[in-house]
């Protein structure tokens, strides 16, 4: 349920804080005091779209702050699926600012999200009707969702078994398309792909064989300086005489230069670490010895040095085929065995395509059994819903005194599968005595089609976990005895979920569990909406004023708690 909400610089409203409470909260104000931008503000919050009058005229930003309370597995899962962390409680809390430049910033439970994850995620918290859902009922491709939700447990996983055979055979029906189709494109299609698998073939890449080849590189594109750079540190270390120093006194100009010469090739390394722990240890006893070793080492290693021209050349002419293919099948030698894998693979399929053929076309044959089996449950159950669905709607409108109305839910087969199934889907209602049954697009009333979509809610109520209804305007073309049914299956709703209603009738008013004022004040330089919670008192007095107007009359008084009292 929706316990909080906090308005910031939103058109007239300035800052505003409202807590919700469980069952039915009532809005009232008069014309134009701003009841429509709650729902405005609350609409934005869960992604909608804000116009320009959106943001509060002089402000640079807007904000829109709402929580929830909500437990429901579904939601739990969308929550972890966006990676935000679900908390103990249900708390969800969703924040959205828009600012004047028309950049908004959506946070949920302090995770930053996009606007379209945000509506994903709200779709569980909160359902809200209002004029615009008018033209989403008279929709007939919409009918076979909301029928669908009324199917109860087991549909969803019936549906699913359908939709995993409707997507196979849409799969098979690409392979069939790819190995029966156009004979040159086929025949085009495996001369790429063999020319493909043969230049990776003849490149015959190895694993690891990059490195190895750019670590020789290095060593022979630098054999010159490095020859130069050993045979200065041996020269150093043999060396010797009256007028020359001792090895251990140059010690530290052979050992950088050995470093620098194990840049150019790394076996040379353990050498120049060798070294560098004579020379941090040159006091030791072994210290000497240690210098004779490395000495000896590299004279072996001096020994085998040869500048090679020719094997370098060989190195770059293979490493520009390695180049080459990674540029054309991957970014790396692994990508590129992984495509070869699967161009052998489709160019097998291709080459074998009647005995590939003949396998798809019976495998195509045994999912179109298993899609029409489903397809039949599917109808059955929608069937048998149908009526179920159309006899409580029929009640709830008989309760909403539209007592003569009919309502069926008419299921025809399409001329073709669909991922839905086979079943055309369409409301029609009869709202008079004598009438036929006509698509809901032909009622010409708004109270009628306010009380269908409220009929709709009432029955969909048990089969949904959205745990918030909102209604702007549901009494559209109502008054009389019929809003005071309205108003008390607006009770009954509010019994088993958390309503919000924006009203004028004092009828669905007076049935309130909680009441919230809208007023409009201004001071002369500025106007701004202020929303309050009515006490009981102050709620008699505002479903008086529904009733009888600005003058608040004892006789008017005595109606609003007459009134209030039948809830």
């Amino acid at each position: 349920m929706l316990e909080h909400l906090h308005i910031k610089n939103v058109a007239l409203i300035r800052e505003s804080e409202i807590s919700f409470g469980e069952g039915l909260n009532i809005l009232t104000g008069e014309t134009g005091a701003g009841k429509s931008m709650v729902i405005d503000s609350l609409q934005f919050a869960l992604g909608g779209r804000a116009g320009k009058d959106f943001l509060r005229q002089g402000e640079k930003q807007a904000s829109v702050e709402a929580l929830f309370t909500a437990k429901s597995e579904g939601l739990q899962e969308k929550l972890l699926a966006h990676g935000i962390e679900a908390e103990e409680d249900g708390a969800v809390l969703i924040a959205r600012t828009l600012s004047d430049t028309g950049r908004s910033v959506c946070r949920v439970n302090g995770t930053t999200v996009t606007v379209s994850m945000l509506k994903d995620i709200a779709a569980d918290l909160i359902d809200i009707y209002g004029q615009h859902e008018h033209q989403s009922l008279l929709n007939p491709a919409r009918h076979i969702r909301l029928l669908d939700r009324f199917c109860g447990a087991g549909f969803g996983e019936a549906l699913g078994a359908y939709q995993q055979s409707f997507h196979a055979i849409k799969e098979i029906d690409r392979q069939l398309d790819a190995l029966l189709g156009d004979e040159s494109r086929r025949e085009q299609q495996m001369d790429i792909l063999s020319f493909q698998k043969e230049e990776i073939e003849n490149a015959a890449l190895a694993v690891g064989e990059e490195e190895t080849l750019l670590e020789q590189k290095k060593r022979l594109s630098s054999m010159e300086k490095l020859m130069r750079l050993t045979g200065e540190s041996i020269g150093l270390l043999y060396d010797g005489g009256d007028r020359m120093p001792s090895a251990c006194d140059q010690l530290g100009e052979a050992l950088a230069k050995l470093q620098e010469a194990a840049g150019y090739d790394s076996t040379l390394s353990p050498y120049a670490d060798a070294l560098a722990d004579a020379k941090a240890d040159l006091q030791r006893y072994d210290a000497y010895a240690a210098v004779e070793d490395t000495a000896r080492g590299l004279k072996r290693e001096a020994d085998l040095q040869e500048n090679d021209p020719a094997l370098l050349e060989e190195i770059e002419e293979r490493l520009q085929v390695i180049y080459k293919c990674k540029r054309k099948y991957g970014g790396t030698v692994e990508a590129v065995l992984a495509f070869y894998d699967k161009v052998s693979e489709e160019l097998d399929f291709l080459a074998n395509s009647a005995e590939k053929a003949a396998e798809l076309t019976a495998e195509r044959q045994r999912e179109e059994r298993k899609l029409a089996a489903c397809a039949e449950t599917l109808t059955a159950r929608r069937r048998a819903t149908a009526e179920q669905v159309a006899e409580q709607i029929e009640k709830a409108l008989r309760d909403m005194e539209m007592k003569d109305a009919r309502f069926a839910v008419q299921l025809e087969e399409k001329a073709e599968w669909t991922a839905d199934g086979r079943d055309k889907v369409e409301f029609l209602i009869s709202a008079n005595a004598g009438e036929g049954l006509k698509p809901l697009a032909k009622i010409a009333s708004g109270g009628e089609m306010s009380r269908v979509m409220l009929a709709l809610k009432t029955v969909l109520v048990d089969a949904d976990e959205i745990g918030t209804f909102i209604f702007d305007e549901i009494d559209t073309g109502v008054s009389g005895r019929t809003a005071k049914k309205v108003g008390e299956k607006m009770r009954f709703l509010g019994g088993k979920r958390q309503i919000l209603c924006i009203t004028h009738l004092p009828q669905i008013a007076a049935m309130a569990d909680s009441h919230f004022l809208i007023e409009k004040e201004s001071d002369g330089s500025q106007t701004t909406t202020q929303i309050q919670p009515l006490t009981e008192a102050g709620a008699l007095r505002e479903v008086a004023r529904l009733m009888g107007g600005s003058d608040i009359t004892e006789a008017a008084l005595a109606a609003a708690k007459e009134l209030m009292a039948e809830k």
